[in-house]
């Protein structure tokens, strides 16, 4: 549930950022005088306003594609930015090696998101596995002392 709500702040703080940026673009503009005379919606009747509205629409795009964009990397339970980033498979030997993609892990141990590098005709979706967090450590430490009586 932390995970949605941060997505819901990060959208209700760019949507007052990006509100406040309007007014204050809509507060400097001065209507040229045919404008006022024959009552005319500014948007498509003057061509410096119509381009900082254009501007503007690329700027509202760009911050919805930031906000999306953090929130892809970020833990499904806890929220917090998924670390340790860890790259299997090759392009050139994906026979031996597997397909190429990267893994990030939760540091709390919550989930592993497995993100695919390699994107024949479409993009492939991110796959989230979630953790039971006590166990991850103790299978983690149980891979490790097997490793050192090998």
């Amino acid at each position: 549930m932390r995970y949605w709500g941060i997505l819901a702040a990060k959208l209700a703080a760019a949507a007052v950022l990006l509100f406040g940026i309007y007014r204050l673009l809509w507060m400097f503009y001065t209507p040229p005088a045919h404008i006022v005379r024959l009552k005319q919606e500014a948007f498509l009747h003057d061509l410096g306003w119509t381009t900082v509205m254009f501007l503007f629409n690329l700027l509202v795009f760009g911050a919805l594609f930031l906000v999306v964009w953090d929130q892809r990397r970020r833990c499904r339970t806890c929220g917090r930015l998924l670390r340790m980033p860890v790259s299997h498979g090759r392009y050139g030997q994906i026979l031996l090696f597997g397909r190429p993609r990267t893994e990030y892990i939760c540091a709390y141990g919550h989930g592993t998101l497995v993100s695919p590098e390699l994107h024949i005709g479409t993009r492939e979706p991110d796959s989230w596995k979630a953790h039971d967090a006590d166990n991850i450590w103790e299978e983690l430490y149980a891979l490790d002392k097997r490793s050192k009586k090998d």
